[in-house]
């Protein structure tokens, strides 16, 4: 029974030093924390979800271990290098967008170049052992695409904020990092000196070189370390140059305020809607296809670009359903969407959005009617907002 216990408080000693280890960040402190404190959506020690979040959780733990046949490549995916020799001549049209799979993109605006959630790491997550590896290897090098001049982070789940990505930029010295309240912490423990950082609450804008960069409300949630959750803010991004505005929703389940996001920083030449990683379980977490395709609707969206997909197996489905959803939905609706080859720089032009090739292979995939994501009213499953994706009889 003591050998037992022994082994029990050895193993809690050593989980709680393994999540005070460099890749779990930090958390905020001094000035910072004060900050934080001053913010309206800080309440007891975290940050609040508006709306909150519902879960059924038997539901989501039979969908964790029973998931798709499909939800990852069966085998290796011929992903083309990225041709970064044209990066050294900016888009005609001033604006240009390149995937590198998941939520990793860059964004070329009007002169500026900002490289959004980068990922660049081996897994999702702190280790081998306790990660996600992505279905392929980003289709160019972190040191041929930087650097950059601004950084912008969503939130701090580890399929965003990779810590390998943000140690390697510390050396991109004339490069801003556009976060979250909270996030800030992370960074400076990663080798991000804190006059490189501008830390913004929703609302709140920064202007980097001719860009200005607008924190956007979302309902979602933060944290790296499993004893603490929400000590750092998530949020979209509204980007607005001298001639195009772009909107990067990052993680967010659907809420009343996205047609704000639209009347108050809108119209959008394009916008990178989270469309990946759903489950009916928990759909107040993410949007899903359909819904992403609402929001760009909402937002005054020209042209939207589906992203959080193609690269990690984090829901129970098929790693295309996502793509696959959206273009149904879109040409339903008669929205135009630009479906994005990984590592292939494109300008968003009407050229592209008629010359876009299916990448993907063709695999069985789920219609919006057989796996709706339907979010909660105020985390109340008995009240849904019960959009009707068009396939369906909606808009």
């Amino acid at each position: 029974m003591i050998a037992l216990g022994l082994v029990l408080v050895l193993s809690v000693g050593s989980a709680l030093i393994y999540v005070r280890s460099t890749p779990f960040g930090a958390f905020p402190s001094g000035d910072r924390l004060a900050r934080i404190e001053q913010s309206p959506h800080w309440h007891d020690g975290e940050f609040i979800v508006p709306q909150p979040l519902w879960i059924d959780g038997w539901n989501a733990t039979i969908g964790s271990f029973s998931g798709s046949d499909t939800s990852s490549p069966s085998q290796a995916l011929d992903i083309v290098p990225t041709d970064t020799r044209l990066f050294d001549v900016p888009p005609a049209t001033g604006l240009r967008v390149t995937w590198f799979g998941h939520s990793s993109s860059l964004i070329e605006i009007d002169g500026s170049r900002v490289l959004v959630d980068p990922f660049w790491g081996e897994q999702s997550g702190p280790s081998s052992l306790l990660g996600i590896k992505p279905f392929y290897r980003p289709p160019a090098a972190l040191s041929e695409i930087g650097p950059v001049d601004v950084v912008l982070i969503s939130h701090d789940h580890w399929d965003h904020l990779d810590q390998p990505t943000i140690s390697a930029m510390a050396q991109w010295r004339d490069t801003t990092f556009v976060v979250p309240l909270g996030i800030g912490a992370h960074l400076e423990r990663w080798g991000i000196t804190a006059d490189r950082i501008r830390e913004l609450d929703w609302w709140q804008n920064a202007t980097v070189g001719s860009t200005r960069f607008t924190s956007t409300p979302a309902r979602h949630n933060s944290g790296r370390n499993p004893l603490h959750s929400n000590e750092a803010l998530w949020s979209g991004w509204a980007l607005q140059g001298p001639q195009h505005r772009v909107w990067y929703s990052g993680d967010t389940g659907y809420f009343q305020d996205l047609k704000q996001i639209g009347e108050r920083l809108g119209p959008f030449d394009v916008t990178l809607i989270s469309s990946g990683q759903y489950d009916p379980a928990w759909p107040d977490n993410h949007l899903g296809p359909e819904l992403a395709v609402e929001a760009n609707a909402l937002v005054g969206g020209k042209l939207m670009i589906p992203v959080h997909w193609g690269l990690f197996d984090l829901a129970p489905h098929s790693w295309t359903e996502p793509v696959e959803r959206v273009r149904a939905e879109a040409r339903c609706r008669t929205q135009d969407y630009l479906a994005l080859v990984p590592g292939a720089p494109t300008e968003p032009t009407a050229e592209a959005v008629a010359a876009q090739r299916q990448w993907w292979p063709e695999l069985p995939w789920r219609r919006a009617g057989e796996a709706l994501i339907n979010p909660t009213v105020e985390g109340d499953p008995d009240q849904r907002v019960d959009i009707k994706p068009c396939a369906l009889g909606g808009p």
